[in-house]
């Protein structure tokens, strides 16, 4: 027992120490001892390779300056095409798990009806995609200047519970490779859409909470996650109770048949949420109802009064109606200011819901009128963005089937004679010539 207290007492100071003096760690408060955090770890040390790069990853991305631009992904093959087309981080929304990528594999609206551990199974089956395709293209020699494994910044909703919850969710996501995760102020019970109404707000203290619940397992862990908080106070009408004097200059006296308090909306109120949120997080994001840049700058400037340097993330949702609030020159330059701002992660939740469904009804529109003169107008445009670096209309070699003919070959010696691709229809009709000379290297021995 002597030795174990020796061992947690020089980690713990090892760690008091990377707190106090890494640039990382500078202004985010901890209401817990190093020696709390050495006690919970264990004596067995878990690797999170994925996140733990994932995180040093994204943070030096976020700290460069530029903002870092996402799309939301539903599949593993969405993953890999933002990464193949130049984007550098990849955001993973839970509306979008509800809708269609949920472990229970119903379609739901984004109220939290889903299981607890849908939004960490995605985040591992996009991990696992984009490592496939590292494989790939490590073994081909094509590709290899990609870094494949982009950071990936998950949703956690409300928590799905109290701070235990919040906690189990946060040990979720980084063991499935999460390098950030965000968490919202509603009631967990209540949870909306940041663009339903009916949303129910929890006393700031109660999210504190949560906040230390979800940097505790990250540093449990052992991995400098980076975490993102949400206010919804810009638009929720609603509050589960008066007990935080700081919530009390906008609750009203009026009360909901089920005992909610009704509290005054407005940015005054998500300022001052963020500002209570902010030594606890390393981002904050309020959420909006428009594409407003003369709001953004308003929680931008409310915040950085007091933290200047902390990080901002905006949601250039889906569910705006961009042109209907905004001309096309401040569509194009509305990422531009918001991250002259301070906003440095700005993305598009639901890109991979609507993406999927629009490319889909064009192809089934077509395709009922003009029968396979549709599917090859589509398979042309494939082509045509093989010149921007698009790959896969080669979709047998897209998912590995060459990486598993070279392991095949590992595994006999090179005497293999059940190679999936040499003859296959794709390496005859769409695998280029340079392809041909790679397979004959590969080709079975003569025993």
């Amino acid at each position: 027992m002597t030795d174990v207290e020796g061992v947690i007492r020089r980690e713990a100071e090892d760690l008091e120490l990377a707190w106090e003096t890494l640039p990382r760690w500078r202004g985010v408060e901890r209401p817990y001892s190093a020696e709390e955090v050495v006690r919970l770890r264990g004596s067995l040390r878990v690797e999170h390779t994925i996140a733990r790069r994932g995180a040093e990853r994204l943070w030096q991305l976020l700290s460069s300056g530029e903002y870092v631009s996402a799309l939301g992904a539903m599949t593993g093959g969405q993953a890999v095409e933002m990464v193949r087309a130049g984007l550098k981080a990849i955001y993973l929304s839970g509306w979008q798990v509800a809708a269609d990528a949920n472990s229970a594999g119903q379609t739901y609206p984004d109220q939290s009806l889903y299981p607890v551990n849908s939004v960490p199974m995605v985040v591992r089956r996009l991990n696992n995609a984009l490592q496939r395709a590292d494989q790939i293209a490590w073994s081909s020699g094509d590709g290899v200047d990609v870094d494949w494994m982009a950071p990936i910044v998950a949703d956690a909703e409300a928590g799905f519970g109290g701070a235990l919850n919040a906690f189990e969710l946060m040990r979720a996501m980084i063991e499935s490779g999460a390098a950030a995760v965000h968490y919202e102020d509603q009631l967990a019970s209540e949870k909306k859409c940041g663009h339903l109404g009916g949303k129910v707000l929890v006393p700031t203290d109660q999210f504190i909470r949560t906040l230390v619940a979800a940097r505790l397992a990250a540093d449990v862990a052992g991995v400098s996650s980076v975490l993102m908080a949400r206010t919804d106070a810009l638009a929720a009408t609603l509050l589960t109770s008066d007990v935080d004097p700081r919530d009390k200059p906008f609750t009203t006296r009026d009360r909901t048949h089920e005992g909610y308090y009704l509290v005054h909306p407005g940015i005054e109120s998500a300022i001052a949420r963020g500002l209570s949120y902010a030594p606890y997080a390393d981002m904050l994001w309020c959420e909006t109802s428009t594409p407003d840049l003369d709001e953004a700058r308003a929680f931008a400037e409310g915040i950085h009064a007091m933290y200047p340097d902390k990080l901002l993330a905006y949601n250039c949702s889906p569910s705006f109606n961009w042109k209907k609030h905004l001309g096309d020159d401040t569509i194009a330059r509305f990422q531009k200011e918001l991250g002259a701002m301070g906003y440095r992660f700005q993305f598009i939740t639901l890109a991979g819901f609507h993406a999927l469904n629009a490319s889909m009804f064009d192809l089934a529109k077509g395709y009922s009128t003009e029968g396979m003169t549709a599917y090859v107008r589509l398979q042309d445009r494939e082509f045509a963005l093989e010149e921007e670096g698009y790959t896969a209309t080669r979709h047998q070699a897209e998912v590995g089937t060459g990486y598993f003919d070279e392991v095949s070959q590992v595994i006999t010696g090179g005497r293999g004679s059940t190679l999936a691709l040499k003859g296959s229809t794709e390496e005859a009709q769409f695998l280029p010539a340079d392809h041909h000379s790679h397979m004959k290297d590969i080709e079975p021995r003569k025993p």
